[in-house]
C-alpha cells in the first residue's frame, strides 16, 4: 500500500477537475456564448481557455459559465445521493458540461496513510479505482513535481511548462489586459492547468486526469459542490469560487486537447518521447493559447534544454515499475 500514499500525501496540484465530463450536443443544451463586459474591442476578449484575471466579481464570472447545485437528495432505499456541482461553458460552440462530486480525497489518503489497516482495506472496497491506478498515480506525481533527486538538477515538471509558454508571449500589448494579468493567477495558472490535464489525458486517461484533480478539489475546496460560500471567499479573487470554477473549466479545455493530441500523434504507453515530438506537442497547445487569447507566442524547438529534459523524464517515469525512492 505504500506506494499507494507516496506521491498523494504531497501532490497538491494546483489542479481542479470533474470526474463526470462530457461535451454536450448543442441541439440538446443551447450554447449561448457570452463574454465579461471589459468594454474592449471584441478581438481583444476571451475565446475558449479563461482567466480568472480577467473577472472582477462572482457575478461576473456567473455571466459566462453555468452553476447547477444538486444538494443531497433521498432515494427510494433510505440512501442519499451524492452532492455535485455541474458547470456549464460554451466551447467551441458547443456546451462543455462538467460535473464534480463528493467522494474520496487527497485528505481521505492521508488519513488512511497514518491509520490502521483496516482503514487501508476500507479504502480498498471504497475507491478501488485509486488501488487500480496507483502505480500511474505515482508516475502522475513525478511529472507533476521538480524531483532533483531522481531526475538532476534543472527538473522539469508540468509548471515549468507554462512558465516557460507564458515567457513566450510576444504581444504584451494584446496579453496583459489587466494588471493581474501578469501574475501568477493569470497565464501562468491557465496554462498549468491546461498544460498537465492535457499531458495526463494523452498519457494516462481522461479518467485519471479528472480523478487527480478531483481528490485534490475536494480537500482543499469542498465547498465548490455545495456552492455555500462566505462573503469572504466570494470576493477572494485569488482563491475564492472565482478562480476555482475557472480552474474547472481550464481542466476540460486541456482534456480535450489531450484526447486530440493523442490522437494526432498517435501516443500510446509506449511512446518514446523525442525532443522533436515533445516540441510539436507543446506548440500544438502554443498554438491554441495563441488563438484563445488572440496573443503572439513564440514556438518552442527540440533543441531547448527543458523541452529535452521533460521528454527524457516522461520516458523514463512511463517505464518505471517501482517507486521506492
Amino acid at each position: 500500500m505504500r506506494y499507494l500514499f507516496a506521491g498523494w500525501l504531497l501532490l497538491g496540484l494546483s489542479l481542479s477537475g470533474c470526474m463526470h465530463s462530457y461535451s454536450g450536443n448543442s441541439q440538446k443544451e443551447p450554447c449561448n456564448i457570452h463574454v465579461p463586459d471589459t468594454g474592449l474591442p471584441e478581438r481583444l476578449q476571451m475565446n475558449g481557455a479563461l482567466l480568472s484575471t480577467r473577472f472582477t466579481s462572482f457575478e461576473e464570472l456567473k455571466s459566462v459559465i453555468g452553476l447547477e447545485y444538486s444538494g443531497h437528495q433521498p432515494e427510494e432505499n433510505g440512501f442519499g445521493r451524492k452532492a455535485w456541482v455541474r458547470v456549464r461553458y460554451c466551447y467551441n460552440g458547443k456546451p462543455l458540461v462538467s460535473e464534480l462530486r463528493e467522494g474520496i480525497s487527497q485528505g481521505d489518503l492521508i488519513k488512511v496513510k497514518s491509520g490502521h489497516w483496516t482503514k487501508q482495506a476500507a479504502l480498498i472496497l471504497l475507491a478501488p479505482f485509486t488501488v487500480r491506478h496507483r502505480l500511474d498515480l505515482e508516475r502522475i506525481y513525478l511529472l507533476a513535481r521538480i524531483r532533483p533527486n531522481l531526475f538532476g538538477d534543472g527538473d522539469v515538471a508540468f509548471y515549468t511548462l507554462a512558465e516557460a509558454a507564458y515567457r513566450k508571449i510576444t504581444t504584451p500589448e494584446l496579453a496583459f489586459l489587466t494588471e493581474r494579468d501578469s501574475s501568477e493567477k493569470g497565464y501562468i495558472n491557465t496554462f498549468n492547468h491546461i498544460t498537465a490535464q492535457a499531458f495526463i489525458t494523452t498519457c494516462f486517461s481522461e479518467a485519471l486526469a479528472d480523478f487527480v484533480a478531483d481528490a485534490h478539489e475536494r480537500f482543499h475546496h469542498p465547498e465548490l459542490i455545495g456552492g455555500r460560500f462566505t462573503d469572504a471567499q466570494v470576493s477572494d479573487l485569488e482563491e475564492g469560487p472565482v478562480d476555482n470554477y475557472v480552474d474547472l473549466i481550464n481542466n476540460e479545455i486541456g482534456q480535450e486537447l489531450g484526447k486530440q493530441l493523442k490522437q494526432r500523434y498517435r501516443i500510446t504507453r509506449r511512446t518514446y518521447w523525442t525532443p522533436q515530438l515533445m516540441a510539436a506537442y507543446l506548440n500544438d497547445l502554443q498554438r491554441y493559447y495563441s488563438r484563445a487569447f488572440r496573443i503572439g507566442l513564440k514556438p518552442f524547438h527540440a533543441e531547448e534544454e527543458r523541452v529535452i529534459r521533460f521528454a527524457d523524464k516522461i520516458n523514463q517515469v512511463m517505464r518505471r515499475s517501482s517507486f521506492d525512492s
